[in-house]
């Protein structure tokens, strides 16, 4: 069996799992926590940096010393980059890499460097867990499969923020204050990351944005021996990919840029954007449910199935249920845990029971579910995914909102967008507000003129990156090549369309991208 994998997300949905783990989340905070001061030194806009090429010399020169990663067929090494691409002379970060190696038959093609997005994901544990094994045999045939960790992220030198403990008391803070008392406190758990990321993570902190990113793509991409760059990023890894063929055109390769974002949107468009994809998901997952018996949201109506979810996500507001854990089941667990099963629509039997046994008052099915997109062990540990995904997003785009009255204006336009989670994903998009590091991003449009063609592929009903944004980034790509999928879930590649994989592996392979607008239907 092919192993499950749910691509994460960013922008938005980075900012919802920052409302209930990460950033502004925190039960019982102290009321008037004081926002952290920025202690990292100010930051040149990576952006407008263009490195001495005699300085990172060193760094495209050195060599890699490949180890056995203690995981059959895959090897690892540590690269070496810069801290500060402006400073290439100074601190250094150690990056972690991974490969396993073309299985033949067929002439070697080089590296084909995969990204599963974030940002925060593990790239390293992506292709050891999933891409290094499922990804189509013929392209493993002719790639060398290869990963690197961005800088921020699990194994390079992962920005840390708060503990387990910690984290548990934030994810259940209240996701829709309906008062002064319950802003005060949202506001005061953001403060109460943003400075424990700050006390704990300040060397690394002001250096993760993606454009530093992608310049340690291009020197994994020169120390490997690839002239080119071949990659395939999903969900926030199409802005990496697109980032690095913004920076470096000419030594773009075959690019496959699938979930894409739209990098010339900010925040606030993000996030409304990302509002009305989970609708569309959740409008989808509820028509499905209503033919079903098992249904928990009735049998009348997609409106009515709304109205009942809505019903029920307010009543846990009021009285969370138990989960046979100490920690219940409130409306912050229970919403992270319905948005997990709208990435994959295999996950939708998974909802169903999870919602009926939290509506007859057992919780463990939705924590359950909302543990998995924390990445929270059995003990009680998370990985840094929330950690590295808040500082990565609040570098590389100024705040949506940087006030709750903002916010809170904000509100019915959000709501408008998704009945279901709008209010919950509009106070997450102050998610960036109190962040001790000045953004150095800014949403532009990117063209990559001089690169070859790019192929970006769009699903028309993804819940994290809506499909009109792989339409805006096809047009704005010089070379961007549209490839649809008509279907559900978040990505297409390698989740059960031949027609998505045929098209994919035939440009990976052959270097044909597919005609233009292609289409093709989930069967």
């Amino acid at each position: 069996m092919r192993p499950r994998r749910l691509p994460r997300t960013s922008a938005s949905a980075a900012a919802l799992a920052l409302l209930l783990a990460a950033g502004c989340t925190g039960s019982g905070a102290p009321r008037g926590v004081p926002a952290p001061h920025a202690t990292a030194p100010a930051v040149v806009p990576a952006a407008s940096v263009s490195p001495d090429p005699a300085a990172l010399r060193p760094y495209y020169a050195q060599r890699l010393s490949w180890r056995d990663c203690g995981t059959s067929g895959f090897q690892c090494a540590t690269l070496r980059a810069p801290l500060d691409y402006a400073r290439p002379g100074g601190a250094q970060v150690r990056l972690a890499v991974a490969r396993v190696k073309a299985t033949g038959p067929g002439k070697r093609l080089g590296s084909l460097l995969v990204n599963p997005g974030g940002p925060g994901g593990s790239a390293v544990g992506y292709l050891q867990g999933y891409a290094g094994l499922a990804y189509p045999a013929p392209v493993r045939a002719r790639y060398d499969m290869v990963a690197l960790d961005p800088r921020g992220v699990a194994r390079s030198e992962p920005v840390r923020c708060l503990d387990g403990p910690d984290m548990d008391a934030h994810t259940q803070v209240d996701p829709t204050p309906d008062d002064r008392r319950e802003t005060d406190l949202l506001a005061a758990s953001l403060k109460r990351f943003a400075s424990a990321c700050a006390k704990r993570s300040g060397r690394i902190l002001p250096h993760v944005s993606t454009v530093e990113a992608a310049r340690d793509m291009d020197v994994l991409r020169a120390v490997l021996g690839d002239g080119k760059l071949t990659y395939v990023g999903a969900s926030y890894g199409t802005f990496l990919g697109a980032t690095y063929a913004e920076l470096f055109p000419s030594r773009t390769g075959r690019l496959v840029l699938d979930g894409a974002m739209d990098p010339s949107l900010t925040a606030a468009r993000l996030n409304l954007d990302q509002t009305a994809g989970f609708d569309t998901a959740f409008r989808a997952f509820a028509a499905d449910c209503l033919t079903r018996p098992d249904c928990p949201l009735g049998t009348a109506s997609v409106r009515d199935a709304t109205a009942r979810m809505r019903a029920f996500l307010a009543r846990l507001d009021r009285a969370p249920v138990p989960t046979g854990q100490d920690r219940p089941l409130g409306e912050a667990l229970a919403t992270i845990g319905a948005i997990t099963a709208m990435y994959d629509e295999t996950a939708w039997p998974q909802l169903r029971t999870a919602l009926t046994r939290a509506m007859d008052g057992e919780g463990s099915g939705l924590l359950a579910l909302a543990d998995t997109y924390y990445e929270r062990d059995g003990d009680g540990g998370y990985s840094n995914l929330m950690s590295a995904n808040a500082a990565v997003n609040c570098l590389d785009q100024p705040p949506a909102f940087t006030t709750p009255a903002a916010v809170a204006a904000a509100v019915p336009s959000f709501e408008k967008a998704s009945p279901v989670f709008g209010r919950g994903l509009a106070w997450a998009s102050l998610s960036c507000a109190y962040w001790p590091a000045k953004a150095t991003g800014a949403p532009h449009r990117i063209t990559a003129e001089g690169a070859p063609p790019i192929v970006v592929v769009g699903t028309t009903r993804d819940p994290a990156t809506p499909y009109k944004w792989a339409r805006s980034l096809a047009a704005q790509l010089s070379s961007g090549v549209l490839l649809t999928y008509d279907g559900d879930g978040h990505t297409a590649y390698g989740r059960g369309s031949d027609c998505v994989d045929t098209a994919i592996n035939t440009y990976l392979l052959e270097g044909t991208p597919p005609p233009p607008s292609k289409r093709c239907r989930q069967s």
